[in-house]
């Protein structure tokens, strides 16, 4: 998944929604020294990152593009998914999604300090371009799939990759349809357990107190 549904499915935690954003910034063992909040976030975003390439209804979807484009299907569902989530966004959120992208916005311009230098850079990309709400615009995405390809080291398709997702557009509508429900789902489990552990974290930092009177 991408920017928006990792952002989305981060739930209501601001530390746990920038930690999200951070995941694709991020490489290797996550820092101790982050606030609980943003390290479950880059554990968050990990974790969806691996339920999706893994689901069924992704690797099927993924063996429908053709080559040359086919080496490349889990960046266009990726960003394509993006889309489809940004388009129908009253669908799976109550939240408008303008309100939403302030809310992103907002959380990254607070945070500046906090980002990876990579992430700081996109975060000022996003706020000139108006991403992520402009995500509903297929133009957009087509500016995506060409910059994504631009920053590959090898020669690539994804500048030409709307035309294969057109191809494709009923059927990866259908799986999208199909598939991010259960991916919500998935998220709010995994939220929910760490959201447990954080509690318990807490609790061992805190010092013992003793409740009633003494003897």
């Amino acid at each position: 998944m991408n920017h928006l549904a990792h952002a989305l499915l981060a739930g209501h935690n601001d530390d746990v929604l920038l930690g999200s954003l951070m995941g694709d910034f991020v490489r290797g063992a996550i820092d101790r020294e982050l606030a609980v909040g943003i390290r479950d976030g880059i554990a968050l975003h990990r974790a969806i990152d691996v339920f999706t390439d893994a689901h069924p209804l992704i690797v099927e979807a993924r063996a429908h593009f053709r080559p040359p484009f086919r080496r490349y299907a889990g960046i266009l569902l990726d960003i394509w998914f993006d889309h489809l989530l940004a388009r129908d966004f009253a669908q799976w959120s109550t939240t408008p999604l303008a309100t939403f992208n302030v809310r992103v916005i907002t959380v990254l311009d607070r945070e500046h300090e906090r980002l990876p230098q990579n992430l700081q850079r996109f975060a000022r990309y996003m706020r000139s371009h108006g991403l992520l709400a402009t995500y509903a615009d297929r133009e957009v995405i087509a500016r995506v799939l060409a910059g994504v390809g631009s920053r590959l080291k090898r020669d690539n398709p994804l500048a030409d990759g709307l035309v294969e997702i057109a191809r494709l557009e009923r059927l990866l509508g259908e799986v999208f349809a199909a598939f991010y429900p259960q991916l919500s789902h998935h998220a709010r489990m995994l939220r929910a357990a760490q959201a447990t552990g954080a509690d318990a974290e807490r609790n061992a930092r805190m010092p013992w107190r003793v409740h009633g009177n003494r003897d």
